[in-house]
């Protein structure tokens, strides 16, 4: 929903009255929803073409698009449709990749970064990983399984 707001900021800029008041912005565009489900629909099979991305925007907008719209959407579409269909994988983390970081840098606590457990982390910093006991423990617990990230469960696993 964030990426179809901020493509449309990004497209429909100069859509937007000069004479427009500020509280008449804040106000939600009814057809976003619409939008929405068309980029769903369109973004199914993971390829948007043009058209689909004009017939959204013209969803978005609520009316035709200008010229300088279409000449926008003909040449940025393939890098818009790219941009919306790459989902934010900042919450997928690897258990290799956990155990690799374990693995060469327990001592210092950067597994514990990488899975969100900052405070921990900044503790295994200080103490050198418990004098490479703690490491061994989160070593033991990653391979396992039993160490997870602190937002849910391993995107990959062994």
């Amino acid at each position: 929903m964030l990426a179809i707001a901020a493509c449309s900021v990004v497209l429909f800029t100069s859509a937007i009255p000069a004479s427009e008041k500020p509280a008449e912005k804040a106000a939600v565009n009814p057809n976003v929803e619409r939008a929405a489900l068309a980029w769903k629909e369109a973004a199914a099979d993971g390829n948007v073409s043009t058209k689909e991305l004009k017939t959204i925007a013209t969803e978005l907008k609520g009316g035709k698009l200008t010229f300088k719209e279409k000449v926008g959407l003909k040449l940025f579409g393939k890098k818009i449709a790219s941009k919306m269909n790459a989902a934010p994988a900042s919450g997928e983390k690897s258990q290799l990749i956990a155990l690799l970081l374990c693995g060469f840098l327990g001592g210092l606590g950067i597994h514990r970064f990488y899975l969100g457990y900052t405070w921990q982390g900044i503790v295994q910093l200080l103490t050198l990983g418990g004098c490479g006991i703690w490491a061994l423990i989160d070593f033991i617990r990653i391979i396992t399984g039993d160490l997870q990230p602190k937002d849910g469960t391993y995107a990959t696993t062994l």
